[in-house]
């Protein structure tokens, strides 16, 4: 269950919240409300709302924060969680600080580590999950606090027709 204070936005099938172990502002998941684990699963009327959803979020993203890019994803093999995406914004100030960690670059397959000007969506999902959901000191944000962006979200979608 989601704790009301990372509650932004809830449809008939779908509860949108600000992932709860994440210190990064804007890291979304949106999850479907019943028990499905795969997306063939879903009600169709859940489908249906699923793209306007996606968009909706990423645009208050975007308005809101600014980010370089927005990332989705479809992980969700966590026991006691249905199917969800997760909705990860990428920053300038993010990238720079996967660039000054060498903690988290990864080599290539030929052994050689990737330019470092050109991290992949892989890379920096990794960098984000590892430090800023699961370190118990992540890195210092550059924005608005966790609590900011949710609450500015909430406002944003209450007046989007989904």
């Amino acid at each position: 269950m989601v704790p009301e204070q990372f509650r932004i936005h809830e449809t008939e099938h779908w509860l949108l919240n600000h992932r709860m172990d994440s210190a990064l502002p804007g890291y979304l998941v949106l999850g479907a409300k019943g028990s499905e684990k795969e997306l063939t699963e879903l009600p169709r009327e859940a489908l249906v709302s699923l793209g306007p959803l996606l968009a909706a979020s990423q645009q208050a993203l975007m308005k809101m924060l600014r980010p370089k890019r927005v990332y989705f994803g479809r992980f969700g093999h966590t026991r006691g969680y249905s199917f969800h995406f997760h909705i990860i914004p990428i920053f300038d100030w993010l990238e720079r600080q996967y660039l000054n960690s060498a903690e988290y670059r990864s080599p290539n397959r030929t052994g050689e580590e990737r330019p470092l000007e050109e991290p992949d969506g892989a890379d920096l999902t990794r960098f984000v999950s590892r430090a800023f959901c699961e370190s118990q000191t992540p890195p210092p944000i550059e924005g608005p606090s966790v609590a900011h962006v949710i609450a500015e979200l909430r406002a944003e979608l209450q007046n989007e027709a989904l």
